[in-house]
């Protein structure tokens, strides 16, 4: 894995000058230049267009310093930081405060534009480093874009190299890192106390389980991050077509971005007792699969009738959240790739979440926007819960009318959630179809800096 440290440098080796001009500027920079110089500008035909680049040159063909154009006011936020891929290998600084951006997203957005997943096709990381500017919180900025490596390289992993074992190795690995306590549950005890789990990942010839670690002290605020660890999703019997499996190997996203988040809080030693819980399962098909029709009790006792074998993210969260309930934690946030729905209505780039609590949703709406994660507030809206009532049990994991998916998944989830202090869960996408500034094409982190950064104000030590 890429270790952002190698990109955002605090050393004071020799580094290239990054000018950030914006248009209104450049007439007055032109009239103090040396003759040549203006004159080099002009004849390049640069004109401050938002995220040009011009090198100006010595005679001896020294660089001098590059010239950058200022992104335009209503550009993304790592916009400025997405020239690190187009700029010649070099040490580069900035010499003068990038406007409209902070330059902590700036220097987050100069290290995600570098990521690159390529263990088949192994390259050398493009040494294009940044001194890091003296206002920004180099550590700070290392945490996030670490993480946000660690997220993209799970999800980009191909399902035959990352199953349960793998994202219980994965977890492990984290866990003895920092300290942190770490139980897996399988076989008879999974399937006694966590059923749903069980009955998910059964056709699977890869086990199903519970995994289950907790760190910091005991008396601390307790917070509980459950993520959705669904290593391969063919839809189980009701089979998807081949154009929707082609990205399900990014169906343990929400798990790679709890583990994602985990590792940023205990790297910050936030005053917290954090648990992790991740149902890791694989949904295929066997024999022994589960079947439209089907009833099952889960660790709850509340009884669910199968209306879609493909709608199994929320049975395997449900019971990873009827256990974190139990003890009754301050908070209990959850992370899934879980519904289309939640597509169609705010696209890919834009996660929805869902919480009763209106001081955490607006402070999430806050920092979100603070921290370049964007997220938007829907409705636990009760009256659509009749969709996922059923005349022979208690709930219907898919529910009628194909209306609302996203938010009749999250009243399924909020019915196995009441004792916890504040809940609130989140419907990510976890991939980047489409380049973007700081996100390549493919897996991505969502919403794991906006709820670090809402963390932090609240237990930073």
């Amino acid at each position: 894995m890429i270790d952002a440290a190698q990109i955002l440098r605090n050393d004071q080796k020799p580094s290239v000058p990054l000018r950030v001009i914006a248009k209104p500027e450049l007439a007055k920079l032109l009239q103090d230049l040396p003759a040549k110089y203006a004159t080099l500008v002009k004849s390049a035909g640069f004109d401050a267009a938002p995220l040009t680049l011009l090198v100006i040159s010595e005679d001896d063909g020294h660089t001098r310093e590059i010239w950058v154009g200022a992104p335009a006011k209503t550009a993304d936020a790592f916009a400025l930081g997405s020239i690190a891929s187009r700029l010649p290998e070099g040490h580069y600084r900035f010499l003068n405060a990038p406007p409209a951006a902070h330059p902590h997203l700036v220097a987050l957005g100069w290290c995600l534009e570098l990521y690159k997943y390529d263990p088949f096709r192994p390259a050398p990381l493009k040494q294009t480093t940044l001194e890091c500017p003296k206002s920004v919180d180099r550590a700070a900025v290392l945490s996030a874009a670490n993480a946000s490596f660690t997220v993209r390289d799970q999800i980009n992993t191909p399902a035959n190299l990352f199953g349960p074992d793998e994202l219980e190795a994965a977890a492990r690995v984290l866990a003895t890192r920092h300290k942190a306590k770490l139980k897996v549950i399988k076989g008879k005890a999974l399937a006694k106390d966590f059923p749903l789990i069980e009955v998910v990942g059964a056709a699977s010839t890869r086990p199903p389980r519970l995994i289950d670690f907790t760190w910091g002290k005991a008396s601390a605020s307790k917070l509980t991050l459950v993520g959705k660890g669904v290593c391969f999703d063919t839809g189980g019997l009701d089979i998807k077509p081949s154009a929707g499996m082609l990205l399900m190997k990014k169906d343990m996203g929400g798990a790679a971005n709890i583990l994602g988040l985990a590792q940023m809080i205990m790297v910050a030693k936030l005053n917290l007792r954090l648990r992790v819980l991740i149902p890791a399962v694989e949904n295929s098909i066997a024999g022994n699969a589960f079947r439209p029709g089907d009833v099952f009790k889960t660790r709850k006792g509340l009884s669910v009738e199968i209306g879609n074998t493909d709608a199994e993210g929320r049975l395997v969260l449900c019971e990873a959240l009827a256990l974190a309930d139990e003890e009754k934690p301050d908070m209990i946030i959850d992370m899934a790739t879980l519904t289309g729905a939640a597509r169609v209505a705010l696209g890919p780039d834009l996660p929805p979440f869902y919480t009763d609590d209106a001081d955490l949703a607006a402070s999430l709406a806050k920092h979100a926007a603070a921290e370049n994660d964007p997220l938007w507030q829907l409705p636990l809206w009760q009256p659509y819960a009749a969709m996922i009532e059923t005349p022979i049990a208690d709930l219907n994991n898919a529910g009628a009318g194909g209306f609302a998916g996203s938010i009749t998944a999250a009243l399924f989830l909020k019915r196995f959630v009441e004792n916890a202090k504040s809940y609130v869960h989140f419907d990510i996408f976890g991939w980047t179809p489409t380049a973007k500034p700081g996100r390549p094409k493919g897996g991505e982190a969502q919403a794991m800096r906006a709820v670090f950064a809402l963390l932090q104000e609240r237990f930073a030590k």
